[in-house]
């Protein structure tokens, strides 16, 4: 009997696998109820052929062509290295009441490491182009491009991690130049994620996160963090080829340092904001609130040429190098802002409507500022909240 064909076989009928890290898999007969069960485990060491089982991992390529909608791919702990792209192909796809899983092994940290790609557009990490996956705990480092790209519908990026890549972190955009209009990304969730230290070789296109250019409606970013990378902490970007993208929620998030890498590499290319919302005079309404922007190399806040209807709520920022809001233009509401500055700096300018609730800079702080002195550290709270502090002190934008 040719045991792998029946495993392969029987392993499309498992709900999840499952790769134990160390461990030498072999094609062996298993019983088919292990085969059957609810979850299926991968490891760096695991095979393609293997059962998928606790005691017989399987690769994380395999899990995903094996998996079947509303199962679970549990990954062991440990460091994978890859020289192309994983992908979660179109039509992989679980359902909006019952997400397939992607997700770390409980108190492990699965590290993707894509360091053998060349530096090239093709070349991303951890493709998403199946719709309602949650993908929970990965780190994704070192692609040739995109570190995690999401071209799918309705999913969920929890606790995700991605770093060292040479573009944009975590981008929605189209899988094709061909995907229609009503097959852009739309309804994703990212959250809780951190995205740090993504430099593209000419310094102006290597963001934390970005919905830009091709994203649909409905994609959201709660309590997100993105720190020195090279261009922007968040990019919406819009051009005139492609039209408006649909309405971006940013909420609860932070954005810190962007414009300079953690070792102190900048470049005089990247744009350096915290958020940047819009480009090419295109109008998007986007939604940004209680997020903080901090010491970005450009503005904290800017429309970046958006003239849209924005809401712009109950944010906080510090100490950005040019201006901590920058609108010149568009009928963006602005309520509850703050803006503040340890010594002189560009005033800020809202075009819209901005009542008093606002505490803009215009040459000196308000008293709101006395909250946020003092040295900036972030944590994600047990219940996944982020939470910032200033001097020891927990602040809420």
């Amino acid at each position: 009997m040719q045991v792998r064909p029946l495993i392969a076989c029987v392993g499309l009928l498992a709900g999840t696998l499952f790769i134990l890290p160390g461990t030498t898999a072999q094609a062996v007969s298993v019983p088919f109820e292990a085969l059957s069960a609810a979850a299926l485990y991968v490891s760096p060491n695991g095979t393609d052929s293997a059962a998928g089982t606790q005691s017989a991992p399987t690769t994380l390529t395999s899990a995903i062509a094996r998996i079947t909608p509303g199962g679970t791919i549990y990954v062991r702990g440990g460091t994978y290295r890859y020289s192309q792209t994983v992908t979660v192909p179109q039509g992989a796809d679980g359902t909006s009441g019952d997400r397939t899983e992607l997700t770390a092994y409980p108190g492990e940290t699965p590290v993707l490491n894509f360091a053998a790609q060349s530096t090239s557009p093709s070349n991303r990490g951890l493709a998403v182009n199946g719709s309602y996956w949650h993908v929970k705990g990965i780190v994704v480092e070192r692609a040739g491009d995109n570190g995690i790209f999401v071209g799918g519908s309705g999913n969920v990026f929890e606790r995700t991690v991605t770093r060292f890549n040479r573009d944009t972190g975590l981008q929605l955009s189209r899988t094709a130049s061909d995907t229609p209009r009503d097959r852009w990304p739309s309804d994703n969730l990212i959250l809780g994620a951190e995205s740090h230290d993504n430099a593209d070789p000419d310094g102006e296109d290597a963001d934390g996160f970005a919905a830009k250019l091709t994203s649909g409606p409905g994609n959201v970013f709660r309590h997100a963090v993105s720190h020195n990378n090279i261009d922007d902490g968040w990019d919406l970007y819009t051009k005139p080829d492609t039209g408006a993208i649909g309405a971006v929620t940013i909420e609860d998030s932070l954005a810190y340092e962007n414009g300079t890498l953690s070792d102190g590499t900048q470049n005089s290319s990247g744009d350096r904001n915290g958020y940047k919302l819009g480009g090419e005079d295109i109008k998007v309404s986007h939604v940004v609130r209680r997020s903080i922007a901090y010491d970005n190399g450009k503005h904290g806040f800017t429309y970046n040429r958006n003239p849209g209807s924005m809401t712009v709520s109950d944010n906080v920022s510090i100490d950005n190098a040019e201006r901590n809001f920058s609108f010149d233009a568009g009928t963006s509401v602005f309520r509850g802002n703050v803006s503040c500055r340890d010594d002189d700096g560009s005033n800020d300018k809202t075009v819209g409507s901005a009542d008093g609730s606002n505490q803009f800079w215009t040459g000196s702080n308000g008293s709101r500022c006395s909250a946020y002195s003092g040295a900036l550290r972030w944590s994600f709270a047990a219940d996944g909240r982020l939470v910032v502090t200033f001097g020891g002190a927990q602040v809420t934008p």
